[in-house]
């Protein structure tokens, strides 16, 4: 491994979750290893890691110092020959090849296919109810809507909506519920000639109801909680686990999360109030989470949706707070959110899925 693909997996100790983050986005391994001054690894920052200190924290800017697991697994070069041993030996993923002072020259990974397969059989969320919000004309994505609904927009040859619910039935879930408006016709014609394992309900509205309105036209009712998500998203997670921090945090509501950066293309001026300037910064970086537009919700909160009411999700979360009850996010990371509202997103979800043409 060269020294600018091992500056991939690498950080310092004295950086931030934020930038920790975007190491993990681009390396695409849900780890980075931590180095001091001297260059020497004292430590690992998992992707799983950072999740639990957002949730505990919600501090963007933590320095990885204070976080990170001050005991890695490290292999000396001379026993390179044992690295599958270690791995398997201590359940980890990434063990990193160091010299005889402890810098780090090298890294070998596991296989993730199997593991991760062997993760979805270990917890499935089959009877957990899936609500796909289906019902919008897509106008950001004019004119391609004016032919198709946004749900049957292809990501490559498959349509974004198919794609979701394939994802949700890889963990299980066979039991679909869709909000329909607008073509609705033609959504129920695509997907009637699929065989796919699963069931799909459909409910339709008769006028638009917004991203939740159309929560209270389901007649059934659900003893456990449903996840509600839009139908131009795709989230690169652990759903299962998205799923048991819901049940774990006792929230009424749980908003899956995106880390977004934004670069601000100007210099900011900070002043005082005669106008004195205080300090300039050229193209600061900004840093949110940002809602992704897929929901955990209580089956007792749907209740508190008004009949026949144009009303978003977001007006959900604002009386839950209202309320006083407890409205939790799970936080992901900005690369694992993909959303296919705008043109160049949806070909950044092209590109992040491999599809685009040659």
């Amino acid at each position: 491994m060269t020294k600018e693909e091992l500056n991939q997996y690498v950080i310092m100790e004295t950086e931030t979750v934020v930038d920790a983050l975007q190491k993990i986005d681009k390396n695409a391994k849900g780890i980075v290893f931590v180095l001091n001054e001297k260059e020497q690894v004292v430590g690992t920052l998992t992707d799983g890691d950072i999740r639990r200190w957002l949730i505990k924290t919600a501090d963007l800017h933590g320095i990885i110092q204070g976080i990170m697991n001050r005991n890695p697994k490290i292999l000396y070069k001379k026993n390179r020959e044992e690295a599958e041993k270690y791995l398997e030996k201590y359940s980890i993923t990434a063990l990193p090849i160091v010299d005889s002072q402890e810098k780090i020259i090298d890294i070998i990974f596991k296989s993730f296919g199997t593991a991760k397969e062997d993760k979805i059989d270990k917890v499935t969320l089959t009877d957990v109810p899936v609500v796909i919000m289906a019902g919008g004309k897509g106008t950001r994505l004019y004119p391609y809507t004016k032919i198709l609904p946004k749900p049957l927009i292809p990501i490559g040859d498959i349509p974004i909506m198919e794609r979701i619910i394939n994802r949700f039935n890889e963990y299980g879930v066979h039991n679909f519920y869709v909000t329909l408006n607008y073509r609705k016709s033609m959504i129920k014609s695509y997907f009637s000639e699929i065989n796919g394992g699963y069931s799909i309900h459909y409910v339709e509205e008769n006028h638009p109801l917004g991203t939740g309105g159309s929560l209270r036209l389901i007649k059934e009712r659900f003893d456990q909680p449903m996840i509600v998500t839009n139908c131009d998203i795709l989230i690169d997670g652990d759903y299962a686990d998205i799923y048991k921090y819901h049940i774990f945090a006792q929230n009424d509501m749980t908003i899956v999360s995106a880390l977004k950066n934004i670069i601000v293309p100007y210099g900011v001026i900070q002043s005082k109030e005669n106008g004195t300037i205080i300090s300039m910064e050229e193209k600061p970086k900004l840093s949110y989470f940002v809602n992704t537009g897929m929901y955990i919700i209580n089956p007792e909160v749907i209740h508190k949706i008004p009949e026949n009411t144009f009303y978003h999700m977001t007006d959900l979360a604002a009386q839950l707070l209202k309320e006083n009850k407890k409205v939790g996010m799970y936080p992901i990371s900005e690369d694992s959110f993909l959303d296919m509202g705008e043109f160049e997103e949806m070909r950044r979800m092209e590109k992040k899925l491999n599809l685009q043409a040659e």
